[in-house]
């Protein structure tokens, strides 16, 4: 499947938080890694464009990002959302579901083609994991179902038991370190019938969610996130888009 130009739409997951660049604030992330992937695995450059912004629920992404998205007419657009949602004390599964198929109508209508991408599963090491496995597994079953019949490419992080591992999550238990985005943009490179670059193997994550839930974690983690939703802000209020416009990525050396 020929990409000559990937644009990715989503939250904190598509952005790469927890992926920090050595030396700088920035964020690299697994579609990041995916379009050198891409262009390397092709032999030659790519287009590529990052319109993620971190904290963002469903609704938002599809009403800031979709459009762009799409005016920006890309051979391949990935969307990932709903992670944001399903966190939240109510949430509808099937408006989640839906919502998401209908927006890849809509890249399908454009003459793209869209590709799937749910978030990983934290539930093995975050706190209230119980009802996030519930949900997810719930979320992950029904855009299987109509991904598969729309023959619609599906990369399936949630079901990845080894991704569930504490190494590869940060320590706030809710987002992937440097090494679980590596994972998760070989499984979206495989998806896609490509083979990763094998450095990738060699990437070390500085912080893991391995260890105890003490004190620390849920004053410096989860306290600030419950704060958050009281009061109705969210960790991407006045943020925009990671990489607004297509940017070429050229292939490893």
């Amino acid at each position: 499947m020929h990409v000559s130009r990937l644009v990715a739409i989503g939250d904190s997951f598509t952005e790469g938080y927890g992926d920090v660049v050595a030396g700088s604030d920035a964020v690299r992330g697994w579609a990041d890694l995916a379009a050198v992937g891409l262009a390397t695995a092709q032999g030659e450059a790519i287009e590529y464009a990052n319109l993620a912004v971190r904290g963002r629920k469903l609704a938002p992404i599809l009403d800031e990002q979709l459009d762009a998205a799409i005016a920006l007419r890309p051979s391949h657009l990935s969307i990932n959302g709903g992670g944001n949602d399903i966190l939240r004390p109510r949430v509808t599964i099937d408006w989640v579901s839906g919502q998401l198929e209908a927006a890849v109508h809509r890249i399908l209508d454009a003459g793209i083609v869209p590709v799937m991408v749910s978030g990983a599963n934290p539930s093995a090491v975050m706190a209230g994991g119980a009802v996030m496995l519930r949900r997810g597994d719930a979320l992950r079953d029904a855009v299987r179902s109509w991904a598969d019949a729309l023959d619609v490419p599906f990369v399936d992080n949630w079901t990845d038991v080894e991704l569930q591992h504490g190494r590869f999550w940060t320590d706030d238990r809710l987002h992937l370190n440097a090494a679980g985005h590596a994972r998760a943009a070989t499984t979206f490179l495989h998806a896609l019938g490509y083979d990763a670059p094998e450095a990738w193997e060699d990437l070390v994550p500085a912080t893991t969610a391995e260890g105890r839930r003490d004190a620390v974690y849920y004053r410096t983690h989860v306290l600030p996130w419950i704060g958050r939703r009281l009061t109705g802000r969210s960790s991407g209020d006045g943020r925009t888009a990671k990489i607004a416009l297509p940017v070429e990525v050229e292939p490893l050396a």
